[in-house]
């Protein structure tokens, strides 16, 4: 059964001049699981933060920030591997134990955030529009001859069957004193 997507209501969510225009949610398949979703966050109209999960803790969902492995290199060839690899990816020589960073519990942090806020009030604003989000696609799922959206098509405003665009068109407005993009100069300009 394919992942389910939605697109939030287009209202944006605006605190200290970070607006969020756009929330995407694809529902995870097994929603017995911890993990309930993937967002995809657009600020302003002109930035995305894709991989934002919404997963159910003991105290409800909350989110997680897309992030990455931290990863060690090879004294041998230089090459990155992961801090739990015993053996390097690329030339097989044996690793020195990881020499990870602790996460502040006394833990080894292997994963660092791709993107994150930097405050409370932030992060306040990116959890409640990915929830809120999260929870209407769930009550959209439930309705007969539900379908979801595909989240594939996010970087293409290309037109659909019936002519709808595949998401939300934004004209670029130029900076006044800025000159106009080739593609917004129109054929008379070439």
């Amino acid at each position: 059964m394919p992942a389910k997507t939605t697109e939030s209501a287009p209202d944006a969510r605006q605190e200290n001049g970070l607006e969020i225009t756009e929330v995407r949610v694809k529902l995870a398949e097994n929603q017995k699981e911890r993990l309930l979703a993937f967002c995809t966050v657009t600020f302003g109209h002109g930035f995305v933060v894709r991989d934002v999960k919404v997963i159910e803790g003991l105290k409800g969902p909350f989110i997680a920030m897309p992030s990455r492995k931290v990863t060690g290199r090879c004294h041998k060839c230089g090459d990155k591997n992961h801090l739990k690899a015993h053996f390097c990816n690329n030339c097989g020589h044996k690793l020195d134990p990881p020499q990870a960073l602790d996460d502040g519990r006394g833990r080894p942090r292997l994963y660092v955030d791709i993107a994150h806020p930097i405050n409370q009030k932030c992060r306040a604003l990116i959890e409640d529009s990915c929830i809120a989000a999260y929870r209407e696609e769930l009550q959209r799922s439930q309705q007969p001859g539900y379908v979801p959206h595909n989240l594939d098509d996010f970087d293409e405003a290309r037109p659909r069957e019936g002519g709808q665009s595949a998401g939300h068109e934004v004209k670029h407005e130029p900076t006044p004193g800025q000159p106009a993009r080739e593609d917004e100069r129109g054929a008379s300009s070439s």
